[in-house]
């Protein structure tokens, strides 16, 4: 949960410019977008297998570069 105290003489654009800030910093935006729609457990596992795939070939490019 992210809270927000105002700062003396803080103005209203200010104060949620820092709100924005500290709800993308804590990552609520993002999880929201996931948790939107419902996804089976299978296709989790098949988007994380792929992002490992991903990632080791890039390490497997720049390691040889």
């Amino acid at each position: 949960m992210v809270k927000l105290t105002l700062r003396d003489k803080e103005s209203a654009q200010e104060a949620v410019r820092r709100f924005r800030k500290l709800v993308e910093r804590s990552g609520i935006k993002k999880e929201m977008r996931v948790r939107e729609f419902y996804e089976k457990p299978s296709e989790i596992k098949r988007r994380a297998r792929l992002r490992a795939q991903r990632r080791a070939r890039r390490e497997r490019f720049f390691a040889t570069h």
